[in-house]
């Protein structure tokens, strides 16, 4: 009933965890994108199906895998190499999905941890991803931001209160800030796809738009208001981490118009 799929890219470090949480009754499907690390050794000592696709996006990615990837199962969870989802998710799905079609895609919290450690507050939860769809009713577009996905608007939604457990970051931050630099070049532009379902804090981006205001905004968001000091020294780094982030995106915008 439940096919998980999992999207990689040189994920040796990350994926037996990610893969040892999941019960061995459902079949695992494994899309990389270029791995030249052991990800795919590792994916086959699981007996994982394969398939490999140049990395086009979240969204193109995910519906890859329901187009191309020979899944037969009524449902699709989505999991991220650097995820775990608990065995009490797995018995929730098993106790409450059933063939009913009241429901198309289901919304999953995230719990961060960042060097290990669980945040409890910076984030500013809940945070909720469409992971858990139904295959036949589900496709992905691009979300806002341009690099993350939303769903079709013509979906269902429904809502799970189990997190996954997101171990986003465990301190390569030059990794980090390289990718989050590409990232931020997407984010420039705010586009809201008309045909997306967008979640409240995807609005709330729009709304706000690209002022430098943002910058500061964001740290009191994580750290003030959230209550990320609560979370100690990781709270500040969290906090750090995404005000930066946000700068980057700020800069680039700012320098897009000078150029023009």
């Amino acid at each position: 009933m439940l096919t998980v799929v999992i999207l990689t890219k040189n994920e040796q470090a990350n994926l037996p965890d990610c893969l040892a949480a999941i019960p061995e009754c459902y079949p695992i499907v494994i899309v990389d994108s270029g791995s030249t690390d052991a990800t795919i050794a590792i994916a086959n000592s699981r007996y994982c199906r394969i398939y490999k696709n140049p990395w086009p996006g979240f969204a193109e990615q995910r519906n890859f895998a329901i187009n191309h990837c020979a899944i037969n199962t009524p449902w699709i969870l989505f999991v991220d190499a650097d995820e775990i989802y608990p065995q009490i998710f797995y018995d929730w799905f098993e106790a409450e999905r059933t063939e009913s079609d009241s429901v198309d895609v289901v919304m999953v919290p995230s719990i961060l941890y960042l060097r290990g450690k669980r945040l409890n507050h910076a984030p500013g939860y809940p945070i909720y991803h469409p992971r858990l769809v139904r295959r036949d009713a589900t496709r992905f577009v691009r979300n806002h931001t341009g690099h993350g996905e939303a769903v079709i608007n013509t979906c269902r939604i429904g809502y799970c209160a189990i997190p996954y457990q997101h171990y986003f970051y465990h301190g390569e931050i030059i990794e980090w800030m390289h990718k989050h630099v590409d990232k931020a070049a997407q984010e420039v532009q705010l586009k809201p796809p008309t045909e997306a379902i967008m979640t409240h804090r995807g609005r709330l981006s729009v709304l706000l738009g690209r002022s430098w205001l943002r910058i500061f905004a964001r740290f009191l968001y994580h750290f003030v208001f959230r209550g990320g000091f609560l979370d100690g020294f990781a709270g500040l780094e969290f906090a750090l981490m995404f005000t930066w982030y946000e700068a980057t995106i700020y800069m680039q915008a700012k320098a897009g118009t000078q150029t023009s």
